[in-house]
């Protein structure tokens, strides 16, 4: 499953992490003298804001770098855990950084989402003195800068191929690519246009800025690769200050350096963009003569970031691709980005996972070199791991149908007791009444019992948990033959924890809340999204095979104690799992729980 996977199971436990990769790499290099006194200038910055400045406080320095166009998922919630606890095992610094360069697609809403899932996580970017958020946009000037160094340097040109030739002429995997007819254009001449396409002087699409580098290269990503574009979109920081803005491939390693990255850690379908990265800081890390002597002074200064590679999160039973996320709620398959089927962090929340089970879920599943799948069932296993420890015991009944106890009045009634906890005695117990007319699950009678039913029917004594043994008499029906009520007597010698409760031998044990103090309450029974466990895997329509019985809704009743219900208290119902007030439609007059897992894994083949 993973290259040495953390042998940490335990959630708070003081194990020490097992190795991986990751730590080998970080642990070879913070021998080398060069990590070991970084400067750091306070403050991001190019090799003039870091020189002469004290040595780095940190001992490394990572970053989460999301882009702000949609909800974080469970993928996003791994590379969290691996940079920010990285960070906190080494005593460094990670960065909160919001690659924000393709504003057409970016918004506040999205970045406000994402700090608050990081935060929610248990995660905070504040380190020594530093605040640590940063913005790609914060370094639009320095970008701007770079991409005119490395015209000068004779290492970029403008280049005004229409799209499709500049298409054609990349070449394929076997065949190498065509040199653009302006890539011999001076630096003097690049310059102008890169000023003019600046300037807003050229339509869209009319002129790129490439690298220049190798059209033979056997890695398409060194074929001379766009490193701006012309592009007239709003920016939700920069408003309408630039018409030109750089390529992630571009902007991204600048990034890392001006923070002083030094483990620029991203998933594996970034490994073959690692030449340029390792190039383009390169260059700007040296001295370059131009056309006419000149001297151009380094722009970023060493220890450069290095970029390593691990394997991204693949689950089984969900979809990932913020485009079909986007799609299951633009079509209505779910109720938004919150909803508890999805795989965002906000749908996680609503659903009932908590920081701890998702740390604990990364914790076991490691990292890798290499793709893997994860099954969905280590994801639920984390959460029951987590949750049982402390989910306060309640009795729930969802599938209700009344169960009338003939021998004592109408208004009989007693007081019963059950711990808030089986292995937390010091939390207590909780009382609930017990009187003539309860509600039971409907499964737990049978009026014509299956081979081994040990639950109520004609004649067959069972105990009410936490309360008394009862003997079935009989049931009533409709018209239709239906069962509408079911009928008992009730010993009343046979309390649970009183003497005589131990002369009374039953097999049959059931659940039941009292129909004059139960609330009534939604619950919403919450299961896999699809039925696939690989939904979108070779060309399937990921849309086929969604899970009709994702989301029962059924009307409950719950003991009398959830009315003072608050959100992020969680309860299990016994015998059906575990459950959270749901954050946005529970209230006090309607309350709504959801079911965050099974008490087992339902699943299992």
């Amino acid at each position: 499953m993973s290259d040495s996977a953390n042998k940490n199971t335990n959630a708070g436990a003081d194990n020490a992490p097992a190795s991986n990769f990751l730590r080998n790499i970080i642990d070879a290099d913070l021998k080398k003298p060069e990590y070991q006194v970084r400067p750091w200038g306070g403050k991001p910055g190019g090799a003039d804001a870091h020189q002469g400045a004290p040595a780095d406080p940190a001992a490394i320095r990572l970053r989460f770098p999301p882009e702000p166009n949609g909800y974080l998922h469970v993928g996003h919630a791994k590379a969290i855990c691996v940079n920010f606890g990285l960070a906190q095992e080494y005593g460094g610094a990670c960065h909160m950084r919001f690659d924000d360069t393709n504003p057409e697609k970016e918004s506040e809403e999205f970045a406000d989402s994402i700090l608050d899932a990081v935060n929610w996580l248990g995660f905070k970017w504040e380190n020594f003195g530093d605040d640590n958020l940063y913005y790609a946009s914060d370094y639009f000037d320095f970008m701007y800068e770079a991409a005119e160094f490395l015209i000068q340097a004779g290492l970029a040109y403008v280049d005004e191929q229409n799209a499709d030739d500049m298409r054609a002429n990349r070449g394929t995997l076997t065949q190498a690519g065509v040199d653009s007819p302006f890539r011999d254009r001076s630096a003097a001449e690049s310059l102008a246009r890169f000023r003019t396409m600046r300037a807003g002087e050229l339509p869209d699409g009319a002129a790129v800025l490439r690298a220049k580098i190798d059209m033979a290269s056997p890695n398409m990503n060194m074929r001379d690769p766009a490193i701006y574009r012309i592009r007239r979109a709003y920016h939700h920081r920069t408003a309408d200050t630039w018409c030109i803005y750089p390529m992630y491939t571009f902007a991204h390693p600048i990034e890392d350096a001006l923070e002083r990255i030094t483990h620029s850690f991203c998933t594996l379908e970034f490994e073959d963009q690692r030449p340029f990265y390792d190039w383009l800081l390169s260059q700007l890390a040296s001295e370059h003569n131009t056309a006419d002597g000149a001297v151009l002074k380094p722009m970023l200064s060493h220890p450069l970031p290095k970029q390593i590679e691990f394997a991204r999160l693949n689950l089984s039973y969900v979809v990932t691709s913020k485009r079909k996320l986007q799609q299951l709620v633009t079509e209505e398959k779910v109720s938004g980005w919150d909803d508890p089927r999805m795989p965002t962090i906000v749908g996680l929340r609503r659903r009932g996972y908590t920081p701890a089970a998702i740390q604990l879920f990364c914790a076991r599943i490691g990292v890798s070199k290499s793709d893997s799948w994860i099954d969905y069932s280590v994801l639920e296993g984390a959460l029951r791991d987590t949750l049982d420890p402390v989910a306060h015991r309640a009795i729930a009944v969802l599938d209700p149908i009344p169960l009338i106890l003939d021998n004592v009045d109408d208004d009989w009634a007693d007081m019963c007791t059950a711990p808030v906890h089986p292995h937390q005695p010091q939390w207590g117990v909780r009382q609930f009444t017990i009187g003539k007319r309860l509600w039971i699950e409907a499964e737990d009678f049978q009026e014509n019992p299956e081979k081994k039913y040990f639950r109520l029917f004609p004649g067959n004594r069972v105990r009410l948990r936490y309360g008394y043994v009862v003997e079935c008499t009989g049931c009533e029906k409709d018209a239709l033959g239906k069962v509408i009520a079911v009928h008992a007597n009730v010993f009343l010698d046979s309390k649970s924890g009183t003497p005589g409760a131990d002369t009374y031998k039953v097999k049959g044990n059931i659940h039941w809340v009292d129909a004059e103090d139960a609330l009534p309450a939604t619950v919403r029974l919450y299961d896999r999204l699809f039925t696939e466990e690989h939904p979108d895997s070779g060309g399937k329509n990921f849309m086929d095979s969604l899970n009709p019985n994702s989301l029962t809704e059924v009307q409950a009743y719950l003991e009398s104690g959830l009315k003072d219900a608050w959100s992020g208290t969680v309860y299990q119902f016994e015998r059906h799992g575990y459950f959270v007030p749901d954050l946005k439609d529970n209230t006090l007059d309607a309350p709504v729980f959801n079911r965050a897992t099974t008490l087992k894994d339902s699943w299992s083949k």
